[in-house]
């Protein structure tokens, strides 16, 4: 006699949504920062851990001819500069600005790195999907471009720099999210160290997800804060909707040397004004790519025109290519 069937009963797996999930927050737990290495990270894998943590470090970037090339181009400019007379950087800070005319090594090999193009790609493009011109859709795309370029050397004796976020110059007002959303980031920094950084010498600190919370939430603790510690040529990427600072060099004879860039949407406005900013001669040396990255590009459909024209022909007035701005 042949057994009978026993019917067993499916239970519904439960389907976890968005609004299931718990809304993020300065009590909620901080996510892990995670390291990787430059050689071999790929831009998923960095792209995934900020969309997390906010944060993350990318290892061995720069090599030290790089480092010490750049440095050269840098210190010059450092030694001129003034002390800051507000409170927004501690009066044992130098810095440098203007970098992608003044150091083509930076230009290429920190605005230009493949892993910071890729990451900047992957979190900063917007695409406009619907853009009806008559009977035709225009579907425009617009790509992430320069924001700004700083060298950072603190010395002995400065303070910390009081936790801020990055991407108030663009006057967001967000609500707190479960987890990460394309369109929330307005921009994305990179720290390069060019001597090696540590807490002790004010490596930058930063709180670990705090791209997801209200924006009303504050003031931000200094319990919560993760230290950015990197050795010559690491890198730290970080989004600009995290708090942040530099932090209190508390040694006796080391400086902190750093290179930073940040990048933003192609049509919000950047911080640092690259086209006053930089000799135009200088701009004509880097490569096509980088020209159009520093801002002389269009942000599609057709959002920097001159004379209705692409700006590019500014540079390259024989080129057909940029001749017309759609």
């Amino acid at each position: 006699m042949a057994p009978s069937a026993v019917e067993v009963e499916e239970k519904a797996v439960p389907v976890v949504t968005k609004a299931d999930m718990e809304l993020k927050c300065s009590k909620s737990p901080l996510p892990q920062v995670r390291e990787f290495d430059a050689a071999t990270v790929t831009v998923d894998e960095l792209v995934d851990a900020l969309k997390v943590a906010g944060g993350v470090v990318v290892r061995n970037m720069l090599n030290k001819s790089e480092l010490d090339q750049i440095e050269a181009d840098v210190r010059p400019w450092l030694e001129k500069d003034k002390p800051w007379e507000g409170s927004m950087f501690p009066p044992e800070t130098r810095r440098a600005f203007s970098m992608i005319g003044k150091s083509k090594t930076f230009a290429l090999r920190i605005v230009g790195h493949p892993l910071w193009l890729g990451v900047t790609d992957a979190l900063l493009t917007s695409t406009l999907k619907w853009n009806w011109v008559g009977e035709k859709n225009e579907v425009s795309v617009s790509g992430p471009q320069l924001n700004n370029t700083i060298v950072f050397s603190i010395s002995p004796g400065a303070r910390n720099q009081a936790l801020h976020r990055d991407d108030v110059i663009h006057h967001p007002d967000h609500r707190a999210v479960a987890e990460h959303e394309l369109s929330r980031d307005a921009g994305i920094g990179l720290f390069v160290g060019g001597k090696r950084t540590t807490k002790k010498n004010g490596a930058t600190r930063f709180i670990p997800g705090s791209h997801l919370w209200d924006y009303s939430e504050g003031p931000p603790r200094e319990d919560q804060t993760f230290y950015a510690e990197l050795e010559p040529g690491d890198g730290f990427m970080m989004l600009s909707g995290c708090f942040h600072g530099g932090s209190a060099n508390t040694t006796e004879n080391e400086e902190r040397l750093v290179y930073s860039t940040f990048s933003t949407r192609g049509w919000m406005r950047q911080e640092e004004n690259q086209y006053l900013a930089n000799d135009i001669e200088k701009i004509r040396e880097l490569p096509e790519w980088l020209q159009e990255r520093v801002g002389y590009g269009l942000s599609r459909p057709f959002l920097g025109w001159i004379d209705l024209k692409n700006p590019m022909l500014i540079l390259h007035p024989d080129k057909e290519k940029y001749g017309d701005m759609w």
